[in-house]
């Protein structure tokens, strides 16, 4: 992405560093102002009709309402949730930098939240906008793994196949406006790692063509084999595993009937 490059050369500066510890703690903050005054998540959820009230604010507190719940309870869900949230944004700055996860978290934050304005969805926001965080984690480290719940170990690209699967199913069980936000928010991933994907696609594609006609030339005509045993008669067409060789007399054995060589004598 040579736009990218070019934009980080000249503004890199300006990049915000450790931006999954400042999701946490915003997460963390609203969590604490939930439990105080429960009403607090009114005010900071997406709500397009507000929004063209004046309460501009709300394009973007969105991205800072934490996950609720869980199989052990609210806290610990909460705790667990932090703690992924900011291993996979940690992670995901190291691997692209500052820089670049600022423009990616931002370009998909802004696309989601233009979709809810006028195509709603907004209430799925902040769950497909951290899908992304973890589908570019499972890029660059897909056999990273992690004990969900401190005990179950899982590879990071197993739980992003299962967060694609429930995305999917999220398709059959909401309406249209579920659908267009989860194609506009994973669209940002599309941006920044479609084309790689394409070239790989493209260069597997090109590996087994070669590698089907590379064994097309090398395949002998039908009924003509390449070795025989002089003893059993197998050649390669019957046993396509078999290891032939050529004995002292000129020969050729199969492994199983391959002559013992002479005992020297005094």
């Amino acid at each position: 992405m040579n736009w990218l490059d070019r934009a980080e050369a000249r503004f890199g500066h300006l990049a915000i560093h450790g931006l999954g510890r400042i999701l946490v703690g915003f997460n963390l903050l609203v969590y604490v102002l939930y439990k105080l005054y429960p009403h607090t998540l009114e005010f900071l959820q997406l709500n397009p009709d507000l929004v063209r009230q004046g309460e501009v604010w709300r394009l973007v507190t969105f991205i800072f309402i934490p996950g609720f719940g869980g199989i052990f309870g609210e806290l610990l869900g909460m705790l667990f949730y932090l703690l992924y949230l900011n291993f996979i944004a940690a992670g995901l700055e190291q691997a692209i930098g500052a820089f670049k996860l600022n423009v990616y978290y931002g370009t998909g934050m802004v696309a989601i939240m233009i979709s809810s304005m006028f195509l709603g969805g907004a209430s799925f926001a902040p769950f497909l906008l951290n899908s992304t965080l973890l589908f570019g984690f499972a890029r660059f480290f897909p056999d990273t793994v992690i004990y969900a719940f401190f005990i179950l170990p899982l590879k990071i690209k197993w739980l992003a196949w299962f967060e694609a699967a429930l995305l999917l199913l999220g398709c059959v069980l909401y309406g249209w406006s579920y659908r267009v936000s989860l194609v506009v928010c994973m669209s940002n991933y599309l941006l920044f790692f479609g084309r790689e994907h394409f070239m790989e696609a493209k260069a597997r594609v090109e590996v087994t063509t070669r590698r089907q006609r590379f064994e097309a030339e090398v395949r002998p005509a039908d009924g003509v084999t390449l070795h025989e045993c002089a003893v059993c008669g197998i050649t390669e067409a019957k046993d396509a595993y078999m290891d032939f060789r050529v004995a002292r007399d000129g020969k050729e054995y199969c492994a199983r009937h391959l002559p013992k060589a002479a005992p020297e004598t005094a």
